[in-house]
């Protein structure tokens, strides 16, 4: 008896001129990054599911009225795209201008780039500008949060809940100028559902979530990113294979990630995991 042959459909959507094949099901990121297209995403990670919070990967699909989303929106057969147009680079532009205007985003070198390309000016909104002007919330000796620098692209949120870990210990809170990440009547961390497990802080695009190791070493102006070995291991504290990266300075671990791509962890660890390496 012959074994079944699963056939995988795919599709065919023209991007700026050329035509790309992808599998039935992809999106049109998906297409454009096959196609060797850097389309700029703030609240897409590959590990989350897309919630179009921030706009800045839209894209022009002929016969539609207004841009879409490239990051949620799936790619169809005869799609024609365009991801360079006068009108998608302007609606870019404005999304990265309103977001440097209101955010500290000098921990954002990613974001930063494409402020470049798109020729972001946040000098024109300076004059009634409303920042949120927050002191570090510094509670515990695992991660901080800095909310000056959160452009509420929703991850941490998702992360902490039913796309990862399901605590639930974060939400949105406020509205409008007030809208924010907050724990639940606004406790501290320690006091919260929080358990730990820093998912929020791996997914973070602007480090408004960073490990206290690393906020530490900023302080003191002796974080080396660039000069920083990154080693791929297992957690030694289970059997079930999580992958660890391990960023070492100094010979020293400062901090503790996971790969997105690992079939174990999709990015995701338990508070050992990611804080429980001191023991080195």
């Amino acid at each position: 008896m012959n074994p079944t042959v699963e056939t995988v459909t795919q599709v065919t959507v023209r991007i700026d001129g050329a035509d790309v094949a992808v599998d039935e099901g992809a999106t049109i990121l998906d297409a454009c990054t096959q196609h060797g297209i850097d389309t700029p995403t703030i609240c897409y990670a590959e590990n989350l599911t897309p919630v179009n919070a921030c706009r800045v990967c839209v894209v022009e699909v002929e016969g539609n009225r207004t841009l879409v989303p490239s990051c949620s929106r799936s790619a169809e057969d005869g799609m024609e795209i365009r991801t360079d147009s006068d009108r998608v680079r302007h609606s870019r532009r404005m999304v990265l201008e309103f977001l440097g205007t209101a955010n500290d985003l000098s921990e954002a070198p990613k974001i930063n780039e494409w402020s470049s390309e798109y020729g972001v000016d946040t000098g024109r909104y300076v004059e009634g500008a409303e920042r949120f002007d927050q002191p570090v919330k510094v509670q515990d000796n695992l991660y901080i949060r800095d909310y000056d620098k959160c452009v509420l692209c929703y991850k941490c949120v998702d992360a902490c809940g039913e796309e990862a870990q399901f605590t639930f210990a974060i939400a949105m809170s406020g509205r409008g100028f007030d809208n924010r990440i907050s724990t639940e009547f606004d406790v501290t961390l320690p006091d919260s559902a929080c358990v730990y497990c820093g998912n929020c802080i791996g997914v973070c695009p602007t480090n408004a979530l960073q490990f206290k190791t690393e906020f530490d070493l900023r302080a003191a102006d002796n974080w080396r990113e660039d000069d920083q070995l990154v080693t791929r291991t297992v957690c030694s504290y289970c059997g079930v294979g999580c992958n660890l990266e391990l960023h070492v300075q100094d010979n020293e671990i400062v901090k503790v990630t996971s790969p997105a791509d690992h079939d174990v962890t999709h990015g995701h660890l338990c508070i050992k995991g990611r804080f429980g390496w001191k023991y080195v």
